[in-house]
């Protein structure tokens, strides 16, 4: 097992080393430069030319990238913010807080929705439940989380004035951003744990148990859902670490701080230190979800566990 994670750790590293050799690539083929996007289109072109060679743009491609890799290698540093001259470390620290607590509590709401619903809805197969949740899941896929966002905005902050429309001051500001994701996403979660609620329900461990007598809540949680628990682990695990990226749009539309906002900031300036600590923070946290999904998934299936110490 050990050594299974070992080798598992050491897979991320050539996964980050592609990731920040593609993004690099790809946000300084944009065009412009950040002397013209900090100094506004007035400025004078000497004055431009100057920051930008202060900021270092001015070198190679392949140079700057291999100064980069070689800074966070060595020394952990990510640069400096072209926008704010601060540390990206730092900017990372004081706004990472923030997109945390919002996708941890996005993925323990659409959790808490979409496992028990999925549960229900195979436990009464082709009943009025049934029909009614899966007639929702369906039509709640096919709402654009954007869209979604915005008429919740607009009905229940600023119609009805309920919650305020902005900011992460308390938890009455992650009441609607947070109900509203989790209802969106728990529709994938709810079919995927009906689907393998049905598979288990079928099995024959399941019918030994009604024979026996058990009790029906012990029959569908303790015999059925723990044997169906695997791949919606691996589903909530994904769903957390792609939460973490996908709180972007729910930032935005909420007014919100976090990465979200400082990532499509650092875009429009073409902030290439801080959009490479954003994708570099968020990539590893993905990649060491997966590894614990991973290991989860031994400690929770024994044909898993086998299939290691194979």
């Amino acid at each position: 097992m050990l050594q299974y994670i070992i080798k598992r750790t050491l897979m991320i590293l050539p996964i980050l080393l592609g990731v920040i050799i593609i993004v690099f690539t790809i946000i300084n083929a944009v065009p412009g430069d950040p002397g013209r996007r900090i100094l506004g289109v007035s400025a004078e072109q000497s004055a431009v030319d100057q920051l930008n060679h202060e900021l270092g743009v001015d070198r190679p491609f392949f140079v700057r990238l291999f100064d980069y890799i070689k800074n966070i290698v060595t020394r952990f540093d990510f640069g400096v913010s072209y926008q704010s001259m601060n540390p990206v470390v730092e900017t990372l620290r004081l706004n990472f807080k923030y997109t945390f607590k919002l996708a941890l509590l996005m993925t323990v709401g659409y959790v808490v929705i979409g496992i028990p619903l999925g549960v229900l809805s195979a436990v009464k197969q082709y009943s009025w439940i049934d029909n009614i949740t899966r007639v929702t899941s369906v039509t709640l896929s096919a709402f654009p989380s954007f869209w979604f966002y915005m008429m919740a905005v607009i009905f229940f902050s600023l119609q009805l004035g309920l919650f305020p429309s902005g900011g992460a001051d308390s938890w009455v500001h992650y009441v609607l951003p947070v109900g509203c994701a989790s209802i969106l996403n728990s529709s994938s979660l709810q079919r995927m744990t009906r689907t393998t609620m049905l598979e288990t329900i079928r099995q024959d461990y399941v019918r030994t148990a009604r024979a026996k007598g058990c009790a029906k809540v012990s029959i569908v949680w303790k015999h059925a859902f723990l044997n169906a628990a695997l791949p919606i682990i691996n589903s909530v695990g994904v769903g957390f670490a792609g939460m973490l990226g996908g709180t972007v749009i729910c930032e935005s539309v909420f007014n919100m701080p976090g990465l979200g906002t400082v990532i499509i900031k650092a875009i429009n300036a073409k902030d290439v230190p801080l959009v490479m600590g954003c994708t570099v923070l968020l990539s590893t946290i993905f990649c060491l979800m997966v590894l614990l999904i991973d290991i989860v998934s031994s400690l929770v299936d024994p044909r898993v566990r086998a299939k290691l110490a194979g």
